[in-house]
């Protein structure tokens, strides 16, 4: 297992779910859209809409793409 970064903050998290751990599957808020105070993970960065994130459970990494703000949907080289 990979260790967290060493950037995380738990003052910069998102609600999103983990592709690897799916840890969220079984809980009510998160299936319903809303946010719960288990199933964060830590947001370690942006660059437009793609979002750098971290799981605190499994420490998977990976990017997810919004869609919303600066960035318009596109991946970055």
């Amino acid at each position: 297992m990979l260790p967290i970064d060493p950037y995380a903050d738990l003052g910069r998290r998102a609600w999103v779910p983990c592709p690897s751990c799916r840890d969220h599957r079984d809980c009510d808020d998160c299936l319903g859209g809303r946010g719960c105070g288990e199933h964060w993970r830590y947001l370690l960065g942006n660059t437009g809409s793609l979002l750098h994130l971290q799981c605190p459970g499994c420490a998977h990494l990976w990017n997810h793409e919004t869609g919303f703000g600066a960035g318009g949907g596109t991946t970055p080289r």
